[in-house]
């Protein structure tokens, strides 16, 4: 995400919690060994569902599928429908590491479901606006000016015109609820009863959308790192900025910390006064003509949501900083601040069309002012990143209340839920809502974790609760908590990347934001 919200409570409940008549049940879906390498080993298929659930005879989509078989000969549980948030992350995507971390013992029990929501990725049509929105360098996040407001307001309104100029009335069809009616048909063409979930980040607020309107159809549901349903989206997305500020002057405390690996500061502060001043640097001089203060940001980023990337980064920063080479650097942006047009398409698709926005331009730039003032990193940055939605072509509508309907439906089910205390992506009050508003869920705390999405990121104290309640329905107590993680050492630096630090977990960059 950089997540974002403005609440507004669900008047017409009843409305949405009855599935709109179709015309035939979905197609079943014809599998095949996927052909794209990163989806090596799995199954591809494709769904067809109509545009609009309330016109089944309408319009069509498609939306692309992937499985992973259960491995067991005994013991089958039915399907794991997995999303890795966003909106616009992918699914597909997101199933192959599923697929790699999970142990035998859920990969025996359960086939894995991967899809790429409406818009996104291999599902089609797969939405795209301007392909050259993110080209380097973009003018400073930072306004100094009305005249710099004005570039960006500008900038925003014509990629939301360009939207609507491309995909006119596909866009009042791209909300939650509708991704909540494909997961639905999804089930029905699995030929599935109930469901079982795996959703992070914004895939928590799916997922409770779906477990709020079709109670009845959920065996059982994981939800990592919540969403503050109040928030959506507005709310959510200041909460970010200070969230995100913080969690970045933890990096920087933990390179003082290393100073005499980094050379970079030798205290949180300095190291602070450091980032700033080579960002001011490079709003007139960027790096290869690639990066500049909006690009170390965006690039930086991913250390704001994973604190295993601090390594990499720190040692991509003190190469160029202390020894005059930005080629690490430049591979870093362009391995995670690079942002992915079609992810921002889909993510501004899906929040500006959810809910009502803020349309008065002086709320937004009095927030971010505010904020600005005591948590700088990311509060115009986040402001530019939602900014279209000042003008979004399409319909807004009114959220789902979530779990409104556990009153009147004594199968609510149990839902297990996972939430870091530091996580800025998705603040820990998020989790507290969430578990509030589901009523019998149950609260895993990381204490003092700061990385964005905890399941399957190697604690064991996380993953064993999640692999057994998943294997035999048994909840862990409620509010139990775990210890985090230990922070990373300069050492791992040195190695590449690999499934834990995971960026597609919220880092569908920066959708989640």
């Amino acid at each position: 995400m950089r997540l974002a919200a403005v609440a507004a409570g669900l008047t017409v409940l009843g409305s949405l919690t009855a599935p709109p008549a179709q015309a035939a049940p979905p197609a079943g879906i014809h599998w095949k060994a996927c052909t794209e390498a990163a989806l090596h080993g799995l199954q591809c298929g494709a769904l067809t569902v109509p545009l609009d659930p309330a016109r089944p005879g309408g319009r069509k989509i498609s939306i692309a599928v992937t499985r992973a078989r259960h491995r067991g000969k005994h013991g089958y549980q039915g399907v794991l429908l997995l999303d890795p948030g966003g909106p616009g992350g992918s699914g597909r995507a997101f199933s192959a590491d599923v697929a790699a971390e999970a142990p035998a013992s859920l990969r025996a029990a359960y086939d894995l479901i991967g899809f790429d929501p409406r818009g996104v990725g291999g599902s089609r049509p797969a939405l795209s606006c301007e392909p050259d929105y993110f080209k380097p360098v973009r003018p400073d996040y930072v306004p100094r000016s009305p005249r710099d407001e004005l570039v960006w307001l500008e900038r925003s309104k014509e990629y939301a015109d360009a939207c609507g100029r491309k995909y006119g009335s596909l866009l009042d069809h791209m909300k939650t609820v509708d991704a909540v009616r494909d997961m639905d048909a999804l089930r029905v063409a699995l030929h599935q009863q109930k469901i079982n979930y795996f959703g992070a980040s914004y895939g928590t607020y799916l997922g409770a959308v779906y477990a709020t309107l079709y109670p009845h159809r959920v065996r059982r549901m994981v939800l990592d790192s919540n969403v503050r349903p109040s928030g959506v989206w507005y709310g959510d997305n200041l909460d970010q900025d200070y969230a995100f500020d913080a969690s970045v002057r933890a990096s920087f405390g933990w390179i003082a910390a290393h100073a005499a690996v980094y050379h970079l500061g030798t205290t949180e502060t300095a190291v602070e006064k450091a980032y700033y001043s080579l960002r001011a640097r490079l709003r007139t001089a960027p790096i290869a003509k690639t990066i500049g203060p909006d690009e170390l940001d965006d690039t930086w980023q991913v250390g704001a949501y994973l604190a295993p990337a601090w390594p990499l980064l720190a040692q991509a920063w003190s190469d160029y900083a202390v020894h005059g080479k930005p080629a690490k650097l430049l591979d870093r942006y362009k391995a995670w601040g690079a942002a992915k047009e079609g992810e921002f398409a889909v993510y501004n698709a899906v929040q500006c069309s959810d809910t009502v926005w803020p349309q008065n331009w002086g709320i937004w730039r009095s927030d971010a002012e505010t904020i600005y003032r005591k948590a700088p990193y990311q509060a115009w940055g986040n402001t530019w990143f939602n900014a279209p939605c000042l003008y979004w072509p399409a319909k807004p509508g009114t959220p789902v209340k979530i779990g409104a309907t556990a009153g009147r439906d004594k199968d609510f089910p149990k839902i297990l839920l996972f939430q870091a205390t530091l996580d800025a992506a998705t603040p820990y009050s998020g989790g507290l809502e969430m578990h509030k508003l589901l009523p019998g869920s149950r609260l895993v705390i990381e204490d003092g974790g700061r990385t964005h999405a905890v399941v399957l990121r190697g604690n064991a104290c996380i993953d064993t609760k999640f692999t057994a309640y998943l294997k035999t329905g048994r909840l862990p107590a409620d509010m139990t908590r775990c210890r985090r993680l230990p922070d990373p050492v300069p050492a791992s630096g040195g190695r590449r990347p690999g499934s834990r630090i995971r960026p597609e977990l919220g880092l569908e960059m920066p959708v989640i934001r």
